[in-house]
């Protein structure tokens, strides 16, 4: 990098500062800080939320994973999309949610179940959470090391540690400066310029290779690498002990493996097989169990002016993600291609070199990407995309910080004790949560080596919570048999499968095996293990061999069935669900915008109820056209290829098209929710210095709000100053025993 990219990098950095100054003065309650007092408009939940889940991590790890994958897989993500539709249209589960007006999931678990349960799975989430949180940094800063070509020390300072404190800091002054306010401002802004920067980034790799370029390399560097394993094979001394027949039949697993390794045609690859009608079933099942699960933004949940307003967020953001799919999809390739086309060998030798200086092979696979878009891109676009960069990596960091903090100090500190903190005390104490995650953290990154792929450490952290917390989420929120019990046995099963089949895939298998040959006196002899952990390792052999989305659905399916086993065999319960969701007669005023009091059938079928106005309307038909279009290609597509072979020209000529009807709807995207967001962005601006704030509304649930026991309630709320809770309606409700055992 040269002088004008860091000029950019900086001037990008500036931006950054100056819209979080923006909040100044704003946040004058806790719900302000946890939640940006529930002012925001989908527009802004959807892109910064979106950008917040992104990350320079995500980033590294999607263009390491898309470097293997290529065009291929893509195909069966087509295959999703009108199931992720229609739960977004319903606005499943995060509709409900906001309903309650809950601050954080454990706040609703208290409501839903207990108070013992909310400190449990707070302790959950947020150890599972600050542990695969950990890593962050690390990457992070490798990042900017590698990409900015810093050296290992300056003045005699280690320069790693240097980053990740100068990058910690910067987030941590972003979400000290207004909380979720802050956030929120400041990520939508990154997302913005992240999105312009990806989409151009993008194009300008795609204009930069020629298609037959792609083509070339995607079809015969599988044959090269089959070819060169084989030599290598040739040299090996056992090989050349091997019968004629036994050699033929290692050189055909060899050739075969390659052929079924395409990144061009979805239906050449090793995973067809897996490919089947139960592992779409199990993915559709997956994305309706986990909505929610991962808590990594959950302050987004509840950050919405209302139900309807997060429930079209969450439509909105499957538009959003066309221009970051589309850069995951095109950029990994054209990676690929600079790395293996004989025309760019002197780029792959120049990367090849820097990565050979790098300790482990985890670090290489990582930095591989950064490390060709550092050699092939333009100064000033080199520039731009490390303060894409930059801005990545602190909209994540400082939302990760709110959200595990906040779930420490909300859902383990505070129901521990007797009363609810005061204001000051409370945000005092939130902040000090938030600097000891980053503390931690940053020990995390610089003392934790990192042995496995990054979304390998994602899904093992993850599961430790997420999976048995969609049984409880969707139980606690559509049933009102579920109990408590209940609620505890899914949590426990779910993580305990969970955790236990990823643990036990990286078993190696060789310690697995039972039986194995050795070369003796010239002999191959045979040896079996008789050992007693010989019936231990076949059965852990068994669930080794059962594959990914098998796994996930025997814990979905375990959780579940104990969730609804444990609550069908207790004593039976009918939960006050109305009170929980605030609706009939404890409707809250505000809350909801009647629009079309008689709204028509045809409407109802789409999902378009009383709250639709006609330009929700039109994105609810433009989503449906969008999905409906791909989807019918899928289907069409998948019977065509079943019975007949298609050439990979073919499908190259497919994935161009795919990847111009991308760029075009990306740009269109780019415009429509940066004008969307700055609307949002007035109105909420203009609500945080006028409304009213109720300082009781803190995530404090009181006796009066335990809907666990039997209790007189009193009248219902007919008015409600904006940004407060069901805590202070309370004592207003009508006086009617709770329905709850």
């Amino acid at each position: 990098m040269i002088f004008i990219d860091w000029i950019i990098v900086f001037i990008v950095l500036g931006g950054m500062i100056f819209s979080v100054n923006l909040s100044k003065g704003l946040m004058k309650s806790v719900t302000d800080f946890l939640s940006a007092g529930r002012t925001a408009g989908r527009y802004l939940i959807a892109v910064s939320s979106g950008i917040a889940g992104l990350g320079a991590i995500s980033i590294v790890m999607f263009l390491e994973m898309g470097y293997v994958a290529g065009f291929s897989l893509a195909w069966w993500g087509l295959s999703q999309g009108i199931i992720i539709l229609m739960l977004t249209m319903s606005g499943w589960v995060i509709y409900r949610f906001r309903s309650t007006r809950c601050l954080t999931l454990a706040q609703f678990f208290e409501k839903r179940y207990s108070r013992r349960f909310r400190i449990f799975t707070g302790i959950v989430a947020f150890t599972a959470g600050i542990i695969n949180f950990g890593i962050f940094p690390a990457v992070g800063a490798q990042f900017f090391i590698s990409y900015c070509g810093l050296p290992d020390s300056f003045l005699g300072v280690p320069v790693y540690p240097m980053v990740m404190i100068i990058l910690l800091g910067i987030s941590l002054y972003f979400v000290y400066t207004g909380g979720q306010i802050a956030v929120i401002i400041a990520d939508f802004f990154q997302g913005v310029f992240a999105t312009v920067v990806l989409v151009v980034v993008a194009l300008y790799l795609f204009f930069n290779v020629s298609w037959d370029q792609v083509s070339d390399s995607l079809e015969q560097t599988p044959i090269k690498l089959a070819n060169e394993e084989i030599e290598a094979l040739n040299e090996d001394e056992s090989f050349l002990n091997l019968t004629d027949v036994e050699k033929q039949e290692k050189t055909d697993a060899i050739n075969e493996k390659y052929e079924n390794s395409s990144r061009i045609n979805p239906f050449r690859t090793s995973h067809v097989e897996d490919f089947n009608f139960w592992y779409f079933l199990i993915g559709i099942i997956g994305i309706l169990y986990g909505s929610m699960s991962w808590q990594g933004s959950q302050a987004y949940n509840s950050s919405a002016k209302s139900a309807h307003e997060a429930k079209m967020g969450s439509v909105l953001a499957g538009f959003r993600g066309l221009p970051q799919g589309l850069f995951f999809l095109l950029v990994p390739v054209l990676l690929y291609v600079y790395m293996n086309h004989p025309d760019f060998s002197h780029i792959a030798g120049a990367v090849n070199l820097a990565l050979d200086q790098l300790g482990t092979d985890t670090l290489k696979s990582q930095m591989r990407g950064p490390y060709v878009l550092s050699v092939v891109l333009p100064n000033g676009l080199l520039g731009a995309f490390a303060a894409l960069m930059l801005a990545a990596f602190v909209s994540t960091h400082d939302t990760y910080l709110h959200s595990w903090a906040t779930i420490l100090v909300q859902d383990v500190v505070m129901p521990f004790r007797s009363k609810p903190f005061d204001k000051k005390t409370h945000l005092k104490v939130l902040r000090i949560a938030i600097f000891g995650v980053a503390v931690f953290i940053f020990l995390f990154s610089l003392l934790f080596q990192q042995n496995q792929k990054i979304a390998l450490f994602f899904a093992i952290t993850a599961a430790i919570f997420a999976g048995g917390s969609g049984a409880v989420i969707i139980g606690g929120l559509y049933w009102k048999r579920g109990t408590t019990t209940a609620a505890w046995t899914a949590m426990i099963v779910g993580a305990f499968i969970s955790v236990g089949g990823v643990l036990v895939k990286q078993i190696p298998p060789e310690w697995l095996a039972v039986e194995w040959t050795i070369l003796k006196d010239g002999q191959w002899v045979k040896h079996v293990d008789t050992s007693s952990l010989a019936q231990l390792k076949k059965a852990l052999t068994f669930i080794r061999n059962i594959n990914g989305q098998e796994y996930w659905a025997i814990s979905m399916g375990m959780s579940a069935v104990s969730y609804v086993a444990v609550s069908l065999l207790g004593s039976p319960v009918s939960f006050n669900m109305d009170k929980l969701l605030n609706r009939g007669e404890y409707a809250i005023e505000g809350e909801s915008k009647i629009v079309n009091q008689d709204t028509q059938l045809g409407w109802k079928i789409f999902l378009m109820g009383e709250e639709f106005t006609k330009t929700d309307k039109i994105i609810y038909l433009l989503n449906y056209a969008w999905t409906g279009m791909w989807t019918i290609i899928f289907i069409v597509g998948t019977i065509y290829n079943l019975s007949n072979d298609v050439s990979n020209a073919a499908w190259m000529s497919f994935w161009k098209n795919y990847l111009y009807v991308h760029i075009c709807v990306s740009l269109f995207i780019i415009v429509w929710f940066t004008v969307g967001g700055l609307n949002d962005l007035k109105v909420m601006l203009k609500k945080l210095k006028t409304d009213f704030r109720d300082h009781q509304d803190d995530g404090w649930v009181g006796k009066d709000e335990d809907l666990n026991d039997e209790k007189e309630l009193s009248q219902p709320a007919t008015s409600q100053p904006v940004g407060s809770s069901t805590s202070t309606s309370s004592a207003t409700q009508p006086k009617k025993k709770d329905l709850q055992e």
